[in-house]
């Protein structure tokens, strides 16, 4: 006893005093039993291996002169309180910056000042509390989880154990029909020994159904494993009555091979969803590409394809794709992706940079001393500073399921019961209900949504579709808008003829100017980067983008500043339609560029394949010099505006929304970003530049942009496949039903219909994706 309430051991005594004195006890008041019995009292010194600066290397994602990231699986964490307290770490010590906990798997994301709790401290802190973390330095290089739990594959083991000897135990009774008066005693041996071997499945394989169940209803909800528990017990229950009666042997090999069943079925399900998750974070590597310095030459190639010693060379704007060391130029790196919050870390040749950083300024060149890790890349995609978007989920299946149908099945079962016991059919009522609690079971309707979505996921990152996660499909198939960018999306980055007009340029001056428009990954700067190629690179000092209005720096002592013609302060300047980006060197106004657009092949096909479903719009930064040109190629109705500065585009995508239209961005990344944010699903095209952004919700290839009717369309059939998967469960449940409620079926068959029929919605969605998309020819 302590303070008037009884603990189980000293741990949860301790615990309780940690948390008392910070004021955390809301976290006994989320419920009955809150987080984790606290196991081994905690040594520190065996934790003394985290202060070794190689092994905080592989565990820490990122850290600066102030605070260091990284991210722990926690086992035990396994409910509301869980997360409550792991999120609430920074009360229990003051060099606990922040913490966020990813339930699904297991893990917290953890940020804290070096100088008031080294990694030591933090890991004893989370041990002292019940939440040890998992720390394995292989999977902290490998950024991987096992696929299944140690503990299920214990419990198929055991139950696959128990369950095949009870049932050779129970061949006697099969063969004799029950009736073994000639061997009394050796029927009673065999009964017994059933029951003994049952026990540790009931008590121990089965543990994951009564504890999700119980879960469940102290918060008044039911969930699919609510009928399968009341299945067991009644199986179980009905047992020892028939054996401690001796009425009979009872239906111990039903049980467990319920149990049995049920684990496989489970185990599987994971096993393959592990199997799609790994599978898009492998494939859908976004189609980021850097830019790699081999003997003196420049040439773009895909990251994944980086190793480690590669020299790269990182612009403006740019992600680093792998932690480096800095060669050459100052590095004005925002962390914004790994920290979440915006600020700027200045680096010198010799520091190391972080994987996931953004370069503000001038190019620098790296030399990379890790591989990349894309399934790291993949988790700054899904960071939570960049959630801020809510979006509407259209049909929670899960809620449903758990809600509507574990109610039917339950008010199904027990009429079943009662009309077979009313007529005094007491063995069929016995079945009746046992087999339609196992047969109606709801995981083969949810596995529907999950497993489609999946797939479909693979086939869109085959294609060349890269998207954020599930939900965008749904989006993507919803939407009735689609607003265009101009620069980068219809037309060609790097595809532009560029002339310039104005004061005859030197040499030097040319080399400024093509070493400044070098260091910017804007479409107008890089194709004026590519017309004056032949001009020799210098460094560039002091650069800076200002988006949407043009970049400024020093180069080859001269100060360049390049953009539109108030930044360039060009003023006054005669009314034009054509693109142009005006030039001024050392405040001087020497002229300006010009660009014919090329504009990317099957354009006009593209307009009028998407203008028979959707309402098209186009926004643009750039001038109206195109305006008679695209008018011919959208549809009278579409709404083309020019002149748009990134609010613009923004407050044009909410006042379509607020007409109640789902909008589809489809911009370059680059000063899109807060349109494609905006929309409730953003498009970013890339081509041969490092784009990587998080406003957007899909990557596309631009390689694929004449698909993008098809991806649309196949988009669209998600409802379909997953309403195809939910009639054919349906149809399973009626037919096993039918049987089951004639108490026709032995339990043991229903439990092994059941994973079968989660098998068949497999490969039906499966089926239904892949001919789906050899149908929109992807």
């Amino acid at each position: 006893m302590f303070e008037a309430h009884p603990f189980c051991c000293q741990g949860c005594k301790t615990v309780y005093e940690i948390l008392s004195q910070k004021n955390l006890c809301t976290y006994y008041d989320l419920t009955s039993r809150p987080g984790k019995t606290f196991g081994q009292p905690v040594y520190a010194p065996r934790y003394a291996y985290l202060l070794r600066p190689e092994v905080q290397e592989k565990l820490i994602h990122y850290k600066d002169k102030d605070t260091a990231y990284l991210t722990f699986f926690i086992p035990s964490m396994h409910c509301s309180s869980c997360i409550w307290l792991l999120e609430h770490l920074g009360r229990l010590h003051e060099g606990i910056v922040k913490s966020s906990v990813d339930f699904l798997k297991k893990e917290v994301r953890v940020a804290y000042r070096e100088q008031d709790i080294n990694l030591q401290e933090l890991v004893v802190l989370l041990a002292r509390i019940g939440y040890e973390p998992h720390i394995s330095l292989q999977d902290a290089e490998a950024s991987t989880r096992p696929a299944a739990a140690r503990s299920t594959i214990y419990k198929i083991g055991i139950a696959g154990f128990c369950f095949g000897n009870i049932m050779m135990l129970s061949f006697p009774d099969y063969f004799a029909g029950g009736d073994l008066s000639d061997t009394p005693y050796l029927a009673t041996i065999f009964r017994y020994l059933s029951l003994l071997l049952s026990l540790p499945v009931i008590t121990y394989c089965a543990s994951e159904f009564f504890t999700g169940s119980v879960t469940y209803l102290k918060q008044r909800r039911l969930n699919i494993d609510f009928p399968i528990a009341l299945a067991l017990l009644i199986t179980f229950g009905r047992s020892l009555y028939e054996i401690f009666s001796g009425t009979g042997s009872g239906y111990l090999d039903s049980m467990t091979g319920i149990v049995f069943f049920m684990l496989v079925g489970r185990w599987a399900q994971g096993r393959t969803l592990g199997y799609l998750s790994f599978s898009r974070d492998y494939k859908s590597y976004f189609p980021v590409s850097a830019c790699v310095v081999r003997q003196g030459t420049e040439t773009y190639v895909p990251v994944s394809e980086l190793q480690v010693g590669d020299d790269v060379l990182i612009r403006n704007n740019e992600l680093i794709p792998s932690d480096a060391l800095l060669l050459e130029g100052k590095a004005e790196v925002d962390y914004s992706f790994v920290t979440g919050e915006s600020h700027w870390v200045e680096k010198q040749p010799g520091d190391l940079l972080y994987a996931g950083g953004r370069q503000k300024g001038a190019a620098i060149k790296l030399k990379l001393s890790k591989p990349v890790a894309q399934s790291y890349l993949t988790s700054l995609w899904n960071n939570e500073a960049f959630q801020q978007k809510q979006k509407k989920v259209r049909f929670d299946y899960a809620e449903f399921i758990n809600k509507y149908f574990s109610m039917a099945v339950l008010v199904i079962s027990a009429a079943a019961f009662a009309f077979w016991m009313i007529k005094g059919e007491y063995t069929t009522g016995w079945n009746a209900i046992t087999t339609v609690l196992i047969v109606a079971c709801p995981c083969a309707l949810l596995l529907g949504a999950t497993f489609t979505s999946g797939n479909m996921l693979g086939i869109f990152s085959a294609n060349g579709f890269y998207l954020r996660n599930a939900s965008v499909i749904e989006t993507l198939g919803a939407a009735d808008t689609i607003v265009f960018d101009k620069t980068g999306t219809l037309t060609r980055s790097g595809k532009l003829t560029t002339h310039f007009v104005g004061a005859d340029l030197t040499p030097a001056e040319q080399s400024a100017i093509r070493s400044v428009a070098g260091h910017s990954m804007h479409p107008l700067s890089r194709s004026i980067d590519f017309a004056l190629h032949t001009f020799p690179a210098h460094r560039v000092e002091r650069f800076s983008e200002d988006a949407g209005r043009g970049i400024t720096a020093t180069a080859n002592g001269l100060t360049v500043k390049m953009g539109s013609p108030v930044f360039v302060e060009a003023l006054p300047v005669k009314a034009h339609t054509d693109t142009r980006v005006y030039v001024s060197l050392n405040g001087e106004v020497k002229g300006y560029f010009t660009f014919e657009n090329t504009y990317r092949n099957g354009l006009q096909r593209l307009i009028a394949r998407l203008s028979r479903q959707y309402r098209l719009h186009l926004v643009s930064g750039d001038n109206d010099n195109q305006q008679s040109f695209l008018e011919e190629q959208f549809p009278k109705s579409s709404q083309l505006r020019f002149n748009q500065s990134p609010e613009d585009k923004l407050r044009f995508i909410q006042n379509l929304q607020q007409q109640r239209h789902i909008v589809l961005m489809i911009g370059d990344g680059l000063n899109d970003a807060g349109a494609l944010q905006q929309s409730d699903a953003g498009i970013a095209i890339t081509e041969d530049v490092n784009n990587f952004s998080p406003a957007c919700d899909v990557i596309m290839s631009s390689r694929q942009f004449e698909q993008l009717p098809r991806l649309l369309q196949y988009a669209s059939l998600h409802k379909w496949f997953v309403g195809g998967s939910f009639v054919l469960s349906l149809v399973y449940n009626v037919i096993g039903l039918y049987f089951a409620l004639q108490g026709q079926l032995k339990p043991v068959i229903a439990a092994i219909l059941m994973p079968a029929s989660s098998l068949s919605i497999i490969l039906f969605t499966w089926a239904a994706t892949h001919i789906g998309a050899r149908m929109k020819a992807l």
